[in-house]
């Protein structure tokens, strides 16, 4: 296990500000998310990290020893790329056992340690496939394999899972988690899906315009976003925002509700014009106007199908927030000023 660190690390492309002075540290054995949209520096980073590409300014840090000029190789690190990356015309023996053949390992303890890496994955009975063989899941399991033979202090992972299909993500996503727990590895995982981060991370760190907004557990990053960003980047459907003077008054769509349901002595009362609702199963989203604003204040709430209340659209009603369930951000700044207290 090894601590990884980014201290005041930036990389320019030109005029483009790809990662902008982070500092961040991945701490012994964590599981790290970076989580931001497209464009906002998260893979950069990583490849950084990884020594592909040289930083602009700053320095990486791994297990206490700056790496910042080292090349990949030297950094004892093991990356699995969106793509897998693997060899298309050799088995999946050679693809896994190749990181040790490269550093010329005696063949007998490499193929102990393909055994082990391929039973860990639940792959030794493909071990003499070609990857075109196998499905996406299966070649992921591969590339996993291929990092983990290696015994790194820290592994990278770039989006592994956005190749497969939801309900295969799902259960990949469950098992990537259970490995990491058994291997104690530090793990640094790339994404733009909010729901894997939550899934997996231990901490996020959520990204944006090459620059780190906010880092947490998935509690405090959902419960309490310290930015407008934040708040409208987590969350499906995001928090809602309402202007309020020099600031925005935020609240999460399952803790806008119906008087009758939320009403308490605590709570906040907002006229809402409903417009439309949706049933999707197991919720109700609830779209619609707080009237009396302007502008137009549009909201969301969501409601589990056992609330049993009528709600019509084109209908007003009194809708209710917890008064402590109420966020407070700077228009100016977007950041947060009630102190991100709940």
């Amino acid at each position: 296990m090894a601590t990884v660190e980014a201290r005041r690390i930036s990389k320019h492309f030109d005029e483009v500000r790809a990662v902008d002075g982070i500092e961040l540290i991945a701490k012994e054995g964590e599981f790290l998310v970076l989580l931001g949209p497209s464009g906002c520096g998260k893979t950069t980073l990583m490849r950084l990290i990884a020594g592909l590409e040289q930083p602009t300014s700053g320095d990486i840090v791994i297990d206490g020893k700056i790496v910042t000029d080292l090349p990949p190789r030297a950094r004892n690190i093991a990356m699995v790329f969106q793509s897998y990356a693997l060899y298309p015309h050799l088995t999946v023996e050679k693809n896994i056992s190749f990181p040790l053949r490269a550093i010329g390992m005696e063949k007998g303890e490499t193929r102990k340690k393909v055994e082990w890496a391929a039973k860990m994955f639940g792959i030794e009975r493909f071990l003499d496939r070609k990857p075109r063989q196998l499905s996406g899941g299966e070649r992921q399991r591969v590339a996993l394999a291929r990092a983990v033979v290696r015994e790194p202090v820290v592994f990278l992972l770039d989006e592994p899972l956005s190749n497969l299909d939801a309900k295969l993500r799902n259960s990949a996503r469950d098992e990537l988690k259970q490995f990491q727990r058994e291997l104690a590895t530090t793990t640094i995982y790339v994404t733009h899906d909010q729901a894997e981060a939550m899934g997996l991370g231990d901490r996020i760190a959520v990204l944006n315009q090459g620059k780190v907004i906010q880092v947490g557990t998935p509690h405090e990053i959902y419960g309490r976003p310290m930015d407008v960003f934040v708040a409208t980047f987590i969350g499906s459907p995001p928090m809602n925002l309402i202007e309020d003077g020099a600031h925005y008054i935020g609240f999460r769509p399952e803790e806008f509700l119906p008087r009758e349901i939320g009403g308490a002595s605590d709570s906040a009362a907002f006229p809402f014009r409903v417009t439309r609702v949706e049933y999707l199963g197991a919720d109700h989203l609830i779209y619609g106007v707080i009237e009396g604003r302007a502008p137009e204040a549009h909201v969301i709430s969501k409601l589990p199908n056992n609330i049993r209340v009528e709600i019509t659209a084109g209908q007003k009603y009194e809708f209710v927030v917890r008064r402590t369930d109420i966020a407070r951000f700077d228009r100016a700044s977007g950041r947060r000023v009630d102190g991100g207290e709940r």
